[in-house]
């Protein structure tokens, strides 16, 4: 039996969902239809309409991965790799609801609770494990009664912070739980691969590879200094805390981040030059510096965010000299962004954001940029009011008019779309 841990040590579990939205989908149909086909059984994803770029693989059965077949990889490519696949619509409303009936079982056990996902959630149970009984124990409880009263299975990762418990429910899957206490470390994560790691995506992988960290062990007795030359200062910190099983993040609920001033669209075909990509963000920055114009609202910092055509998401941001609402000031921010970060790799989502919100009454100007943003202040909302009143097609920038012009002009979206 695993020891139980000090009366000092905080205990964590993390509840993960095992493979949330197919198990989800599964108890649904089979709750309409007891003779229905259980998804869990054969190979089967949840997916979008495969005849568009959103038709990817949402979630998968343990089945279809024996096939090979990955979340996020286009559907019509998991039907080569598998022919005799099950694939079903999404149902979000479904799984919201599964959500909720898993975060109320949960709260049953303790009030300090996390959501993490839609799927995933962190208990802090210091204050209330001894209501309940031995940690294992307990974990092994909620794992059964979620089985049992909810008809779905989810992995239980028992630790003493976040992190060590979120790398202890990805262990060996499904329907178990698993402890990663701090002397269990240098036995059961550190001999793993790197990539394994939380926060370990596949660019600094390879980077830690070029470095000779192959295993969590590697990065964590790696030298710090050299890690910030090659990753970064901020992230080879907080990489290197995590691969020593540090973490001091409390388990609370997090203010949702405000994306009411952003915009992003998904493309139908990849999009590998500037140019082109210049005249999407155009038309994504006319509508979010609408919205900031009209809730009387300035962005103080730009970001950018790019999709490539295998998933992989990459952002970069700047703060800006002077809060702004001006659709061109955002625009020439976030191209200048994309030149700096974008190696052309060819991208299928791209996206804007506004963050750094302040009210417009209380913002300092910089003096230098007064006498510019009065002119784009005094003309974008005098298109905004024509807009306002003759429609939004009535005043185009010039380069929407372009016979090859792929966004409409204000809408971020694909024409046609």
């Amino acid at each position: 039996m695993t020891p139980f841990p000090s009366s000092s040590t905080r205990i964590i579990f993390h509840i993960d969902v095992n493979s949330a939205f197919l198990s989800w989908e599964s108890v649904y149909r089979l709750k309409k239809d007891p003779s229905a086909l259980d998804l869990r059984t054969v190979p089967s994803i949840v997916g979008g309409d495969q005849k568009t770029r959103h038709g990817v693989v949402l979630a998968k059965s343990t089945p279809a991965k024996a096939f090979g077949i990955v979340t996020g990889e286009p559907i019509a490519q998991a039907l080569k790799k598998c022919p005799s696949l099950t694939c079903v619509p999404s149902r979000f409303d479904v799984y919201r609801e599964y959500s909720e009936s898993l975060v109320g079982l949960l709260e049953e056990y303790t009030p300090d609770m996390e959501k993490f996902s839609i799927d995933e959630a962190f208990l802090d149970m210091t204050a209330t494990i001894h209501l309940f009984g031995e940690p294992k124990a307990v974990a092994d409880q909620i794992r059964e009664r979620v089985k049992r009263e909810l008809g779905f299975t989810v992995n239980v990762g028992i630790a003493s912070n976040k992190l060590l418990a979120k790398m202890a429910s990805d262990f060996q899957k499904p329907d178990l739980c698993h402890t990663l206490w701090n002397h269990e470390i240098p036995s059961k994560m550190w001999p793993l691969p790197v990539s394994d790691l939380f926060l370990v995506g596949s660019s600094a992988e390879k980077a830690m590879h070029s470095l000779g960290i192959h295993t969590i062990y590697d990065l964590a007795h790696f030298d710090l200094q050299t890690l910030k030359f090659h990753l970064g200062e901020k992230y080879a910190v907080q990489i290197h805390r995590y691969a020593n099983g540090v973490d001091d993040d409390p388990v609370e609920e997090k203010e949702p981040v405000n994306k009411g001033y952003g915009n992003s669209t998904t493309l139908s075909r990849d999009v590998d030059d500037y140019d082109t990509a210049f005249q999407v963000l155009l038309s994504l920055c006319e509508t979010v510096g609408t919205r900031l114009r009209r809730n009387h609202v300035l962005s103080g910092c730009v970001c950018v965010e790019l999709k490539d055509w295998k998933f992989r998401s990459f952002s970069h941001q700047a703060m800006l000299k002077t809060p702004t609402d001006s659709s061109t000031v955002l625009y020439e921010t976030a191209c200048r962004l994309l030149r700096d970060f974008w190696d052309l790799t060819p991208v299928r989502l791209i996206g804007v954001r506004a963050t750094k919100i302040s009210d417009e009454a209380f913002v300092q100007l910089n003096l230098f940029d007064t006498e510019r943003n009065d002119k784009l202040e005094q003309m974008e909302k005098a298109i905004d009011s024509i807009r306002a009143k003759y429609g939004m097609d009535s005043i185009k920038r010039a380069s929407f008019l372009k016979p090859d012009s792929i966004v409409g002009h204000f809408t971020g979206k694909e024409k046609g779309k």
